[in-house]
């Protein structure tokens, strides 16, 4: 394959993951030439590690360079409004980390962008991907796990004082939310992905871990389109980290592998109902082929989608349905009513969610 996309990654925090994870796998179809963050000890430090010579602190020079097909924003989540918007009038492809936006209303106008952009616009939702998470989607879709039940998201890690030593975070400037947008976000997706959209969602959100502006603790009681109940934890203040989606349908019982940062890769239990039911699986998934984790999958299948023309893996609808959880929560919280979905712009939240 000759089609290789070169990528400017803005941001080296999580854009150093990006790079390890996403792109190195990929030389045949990616290649890292320009480095972009503010802080020019991990500038230098990220650019010297990987070889990477292109290096600079202005985004306005990255959207101004000719050879860049993609630039990858990975900066506090605060800034992804205006940088997205800016990369995509550029003409450039953009992948941008989560929470894509800060608010219904931003989302709903990235989207309105990407009508006129030459490039396309892909969130990251890494995990999604994974020998797990991707066997279930496949049986369910299949149509083997019949009627959904009932679904548990738990999301339960640990963030101390130190980790809000960092100015950006605990605060809502900068980041947005807590613990419902940087990091459940990535369960409450795969909850979706695998058990289809929400009708309803009655929810609470506390801080009660740190001494920070934004939520630490959440709880939800959902209900889902196709009729299943669902209901979502998370907090930080775990002293055993994991992150746990139990999935019951009528024909098969799905649970994922309790790893903090990779629930989408095996093991998963996956309990079928009957020996007749376990055959259809078996058939269902006898030409299986690995599926890698993270980033690797998710940055494959973006090269796939600008080369063919096809699907985006991960897209701004499903960018929008992980913020209209958000935003339900928080509205929910606030006036202890259930929300009902879609959320539009009648709701209070819908401009922003965060405290005026």
């Amino acid at each position: 394959m000759s089609d290789i996309k070169k990528v400017a990654v803005i941001g080296l925090g999580i854009g150093r993951s990006h790079i390890v994870e996403g792109y190195l796998p990929h030389p045949d179809r990616f290649e890292v030439a320009i480095l972009c963050d503010l802080n020019d000890e991990r500038l230098n430090a990220v650019g010297d590690e990987f070889g990477i010579k292109g290096r600079t602190r202005d985004f306005a020079e990255v959207l101004a360079m000719p050879e860049i097909d993609i630039i990858d924003i990975c900066t506090p989540p605060g800034s992804h409004f205006e940088l997205i918007l800016q990369a995509l009038a550029s003409g450039k492809h953009v992948v941008c980390e989560k929470p894509l936006v800060g608010s219904l209303a931003d989302v709903d106008a990235v989207m309105e962008a990407e009508k006129t952009a030459r490039g396309m616009l892909m969130p990251i939702f890494q995990y999604r991907y994974g020998d797990g998470v991707q066997k279930a989607k496949r049986i369910i879709d299949a149509g083997i796990a019949g009627k959904p039940y009932v679904a548990t998201s738990e999301t339960h890690w640990l963030r101390t004082a130190e980790y809000y030593a960092v100015p950006w975070r605990g605060k809502w400037a900068t980041e947005l939310g807590g613990v419902l947008m940087t990091h459940s976000i990535h369960l409450h997706d795969m909850l979706t992905y695998l058990m289809g959209p929400i009708a309803g969602l009655f929810g609470r959100v506390a801080t009660r871990v740190n001494d920070i502006e934004v939520e630490d603790c959440a709880s939800a009681s959902l209900l889902m389109e196709n009729g299943a109940l669902a209901t979502i934890s998370a907090t930080l203040g775990s002293t055993s980290q994991i992150s746990r989606l139990r999935l019951c349908f009528e024909n098969v019982l799905f649970e994922s592998n309790h790893e903090p940062y990779s629930p989408g890769q095996d093991p998963w239990t996956i309990v079928p109902a009957n020996d007749e039911i376990a055959a259809k699986i078996d058939a269902v998934l006898k030409d299986w082929t690995p599926v890698p984790i993270r980033f690797e999958t998710q940055m494959k299948l973006f090269h796939d989608a600008l080369v063919s023309g096809g699907p985006l893996p991960v897209t701004t609808v499903d960018a929008r349905r992980a913020l209209e959880l958000v935003t339900a929560f928080y509205e929910s919280s606030e006036t202890r009513t259930e929300v009902r979905f879609p959320v539009g712009p009648e709701s209070r939240k819908y401009k922003s969610w965060r405290p005026a």
